[in-house]
């Protein structure tokens, strides 16, 4: 019982006070700090505590004797005490809450610029990255393919299912002639439904999905294409931009059949 009085915002000794005082008539504060377990030092303060809450009475006489409030009157008179809280408290969130609510709109109008730009380092994470934009195409796919790669093409199993749905456009390099399981695994993405050219060397890996996302990989200048950082942006102008070049790339590239006897000839000449 002592510790549920305390739920209602009564002190410990409080509480002890105000189950002695019941127990009599009324008591004074001595005999009241002996039943309740009070030290005599504290029981004036407690005493007067409850008092103020409403929970007790002080008799005057030549001593001083203190009577307790009839439970349902000390309970309720505690009750109201916590609504006028609460309704204090409501009053002055309602005024918070206008407040921060301004501080709020203005801020959902200002943007991070950075926060459309991710950056990837480790290997994993950028194959990773690469297989859930594959996954999440609905249009098409554009792709600078050059080495180093992260996955060879014959291990790329989400980009076969584009190949087949007609969505993927890739431009390689002609070094992938030289890599015979590669360039087997590009004829198949081919022979899948993938549209493929080829010209002597690509500017950068890259990567164009649904003229909104771009992924594309820069090179350390000091360390090359062993130190590679991939950087994803979501940005449809950017990948607007980007994709003109791609088609002025792939306008003077050369089919895998072109390509494949240009290798032959290069190398009856050798």
């Amino acid at each position: 019982m002592l510790n549920e009085l305390t739920r209602f915002g009564l002190t410990s000794y409080e509480s002890r006070a105000y189950v002695a005082l019941l127990r009599r008539d009324s008591l004074t504060a001595a005999e009241t700090a002996r039943l309740a377990g009070v030290p005599r030092q504290r029981i004036y303060d407690v005493l007067a505590g409850l008092v103020k809450k409403g929970l007790a009475s002080s008799r005057p006489g030549r001593v001083v004797k203190y009577a307790a409030a009839p439970p349902e009157v000390a309970l309720e008179r505690l009750l109201a005490n916590h609504r006028d809280q609460v309704a204090m408290l409501e009053r002055s969130a309602k005024a918070i809450v206008e407040e921060l609510s301004a501080a709020y709109s203005a801020g959902q109008q200002q943007t991070d610029p950075l926060e459309y730009i991710e950056v990837l380092r480790d290997a994993r994470a950028i194959n990773e990255r690469f297989a859930e934009l594959q996954a999440g195409v609905r249009k098409e796919i554009l792709v600078f393919t050059k080495p180093p790669y992260a996955r060879p093409a014959q291990e790329n199993v989400e980009g076969l299912e584009l190949a087949k749905a007609g969505k993927a456009r890739s431009i390689y390099e002609f070094s992938v002639v030289e890599d015979t399981a590669f360039f087997e695994g590009v004829r198949r993405f081919i022979e899948l439904g993938e549209e493929a050219r080829f010209v002597p060397e690509l500017p950068l890996k890259l990567v164009i999905i649904d003229e909104t996302i771009v992924m594309f990989g820069m090179e350390d200048p000091v360390a090359g294409s062993s130190e590679l950082t991939i950087v994803v942006v979501e940005h449809p102008s950017l990948a607007s931009v980007l994709k003109l070049a791609f088609e002025a790339v792939w306008a003077r590239g050369l089919t895998v059949d072109e390509v494949a006897q240009q290798a032959v000839r290069a190398a009856q000449t050798t």
